[in-house]
């Protein structure tokens, strides 16, 4: 099927981008009489890869739990106490308090609590803060909740910080959360705890919220460990959204959480807590033999599995930086610390038929059979965000066929 690239990049305006809808037009544009196999550094799954595998425990505890044959039935709407409990001694281990099973809900997915976070915030005439670039579920569930959207910036040139100044300017008194995002997608930033500090007292200083997605926690390889927003949830209440997905390599699973970390009460208030309860009397959890597993999970599996899945992400992320190098019209502003991708500007000057990032994308998936996600996307237009997690023959093959291609549509 031939894909029109002008009418696509026409057509995407940014309310109604997501990853998932432009990656499958992508996918529909790869030319079927071309042989080479198809490579996808567009999405943040790397169980494609066989080098990323979940922990045995992981498998043998959810294995367990289905023949218990305790875990047929219905979970409480806001998760078993079990595994609330699990993960509440899990993320206390990083914080300078002690969470509660009354403070942790369970959710679908990270995805379903990043709409759980909007939906209890929402009120009308709301806005909310989001980062650019940043993940764009968030803007669709926004627009669902009729919340505005402003985007403040992340600087590249200094390891893709908030630009504090831009959200000091944007909020007002109907800004109901500030969204953070550490480790960074799809930058690959982690940020210091001096910098994670600033960023509470703002927070406090505009009399918001903090939203912090910390779906990536604990995957970081460069100079700056991972600091839980929670740890400052004594200057600015925060809410913390993380899932087993990326840490344990079980995506699928859609095994979230949905935290108060919030040690000066505002969300234990009991107006509060009655709404977000009754909001979860609505919403559907994962599995319940999922969920019992969970606990299992958290306090066995082992820390070699951790460093093993951190050692693959620093080789793949070194390997993903040494070929873009070789690509004159690619730069990449700064080297990955965490996550599983990164942000590379396009030098369009360069090119000699390449119209934007989203043109680029389809001629290089029709041409090479190589699937990036255009900046567009994620809120940057004339950038591409490359997933790293990925089998190290296939990223640098990927990375080869873009230089490639580079080369073939270079201006003379």
């Amino acid at each position: 099927m031939e894909i029109n690239t002008v009418t696509t990049t026409t057509n995407y305006e940014a309310s109604t981008i997501t990853i998932k809808g432009i990656l499958s037009l992508l996918m529909q544009s790869i030319d079927d009489n071309n042989d080479k196999k198809v490579i996808s550094l567009g999405i943040g799954d790397p169980t494609v890869y066989t080098c990323f595998r979940p922990p045995r425990v992981a498998e043998e505890a959810v294995i367990d739990a289905i023949q218990s044959e305790k875990f047929n039935g219905y979970a409480p709407t806001a998760g078993l106490l079990q595994t609330r409990r699990a993960i509440a001694e899990y993320l206390s281990r990083d914080l300078p308090y002690k969470l509660s099973s009354d403070d942790v809900f369970i959710t679908s997915g990270c995805t379903q609590a990043i709409d759980v976070s909007l939906a209890m915030l929402a009120r009308p005439c709301g806005n909310i803060l989001l980062p650019r670039p940043g993940f764009p579920i968030y803007q669709l569930c926004a627009s669902f909740r009729h919340l505005e959207v402003r985007y403040y910036d992340l600087l590249p040139e200094k390891g893709w910080e908030v630009d504090l100044d831009s959200v000091e300017s944007l909020a007002d008194q109907n800004t109901v959360a500030l969204v953070i995002i550490n480790p960074g997608n799809p930058c690959g930033n982690v940020y210091a705890y001096h910098h994670l500090e600033k960023i509470a007292e703002t927070a406090k200083k505009l009399r918001t919220v903090v939203i912090a997605d910390e779906v990536y926690g604990h995957l970081v390889f460069g100079d700056n460990p991972f600091i839980p927003m929670g740890v400052f949830g004594s200057i600015v209440p925060v809410l913390t959204l993380g899932s087993l997905a990326k840490r344990w390599i079980v995506p699928g699973w859609r095994l979230g959480w949905f935290v108060t970390s919030d040690p000066c009460g505002m969300f234990r208030e009991p107006k509060v807590v009655e709404r977000i309860k009754k909001y979860f009397d609505i919403l559907g959890g994962p599995a319940t033999f999922i969920q019992a597993s969970v606990p299992r999970i958290l306090e066995q599996t082992q820390e070699v599995f951790f460093e093993k899945t951190i050692d693959m992400l620093r080789n793949s992320a070194n390997i993903c930086c040494n070929e873009i190098e070789k690509i004159p019209c690619i730069v990449c502003p700064h080297k990955p610390d965490g996550s599983m991708a990164l942000m590379v500007r396009l030098n369009l000057s360069l090119l000699e038929d390449i119209s934007d990032d989203l043109d680029f994308c389809f001629k290089l998936a029709k041409e090479e059979s190589v699937i990036l996600l255009p900046g567009t996307a994620v809120g940057l237009k004339d950038w591409l965000r490359i997933t790293f997690a990925a089998d190290p023959s296939l990223l640098e093959e990927a990375l080869r066929r873009v230089r490639s291609f580079s080369q073939r549509h270079a201006r003379n």
